[in-house]
């Protein structure tokens, strides 16, 4: 049976407490992230809802794919949008040993610098899964481990789109960090979750920010 945290539990954030779980403001803003792109027509489709909604978001990038779809990663990055590191490969960190993570979390740093000059060192490990060894180390070097406080569930092919959207309303508050997926995967959901979100987060006064 498949169970994961919709809303991030208060003592996970204390114990992982050198991680970002949300960013409280008193600016009513929310910070919506995208993971897994950036993916042809899903991507692109994105990037127009959110400019109907004069929304801003954080695009957690995979390097294979930024790496193949050059053009398109350029495009989350012309539109105003902010952009963090997601590995090349989309690496599992607790199945994957210290030194090979950083060297695969590295080559998608080395794409990202090849088209952009974004260097705010922005990084969510793939599955919300990293070990403290790995965690430490780009720390040390820099970077800030995103995580999130409110997961929408969209890469989710058992749930419906509506539980979908209900993760996301019933928990969403000023500060929350809110998870999709623009990828093949999520997107059966993520089609109605997202011009939903914006509709009715705008609606009750929230505005959507980017990550730095």
């Amino acid at each position: 049976m498949k169970f994961y945290w919709i809303k991030t539990a208060i003592f996970i954030k204390k114990i992982f407490s050198n991680y970002v779980w949300n960013i409280p403001n008193t600016e009513n803003k929310i910070y919506l992230t995208f993971d897994d792109g950036p993916t042809p027509d899903v991507t692109e489709w994105v990037l127009e809802e959110l400019k109907k909604h004069q929304a801003k978001a954080t695009f957690f990038c995979i390097g294979k794919n930024i790496k193949n779809n050059p053009d398109l990663f350029n495009k989350v990055i012309n539109n105003g949008h902010a952009i963090g590191n997601h590995t090349f490969n989309h690496f599992n960190g607790w199945k994957t040993n210290t030194d090979d993570y950083l060297k695969n979390t590295f080559l998608c740093q080395d794409e990202i610098s090849k088209l952009s000059t974004v260097n705010n060192k922005l990084f969510r490990p793939p599955y919300g899964k990293i070990k403290k060894s790995q965690s430490k180390k780009l720390r040390d070097l820099g970077y800030k481990i995103i995580m999130w406080d409110v997961l929408s569930a969209d890469f989710d092919q058992t749930i419906t789109p509506e539980k979908c959207l209900e993760n996301v309303l019933q928990n969403a508050v000023s500060g929350s960090i809110i998870i999709f997926h623009d990828s093949i995967k999520g997107y059966k959901n993520l089609e109605y979750v997202l011009p939903q979100s914006l509709k009715v987060l705008k609606e009750k006064g929230f505005t959507f920010d980017t990550i730095h």
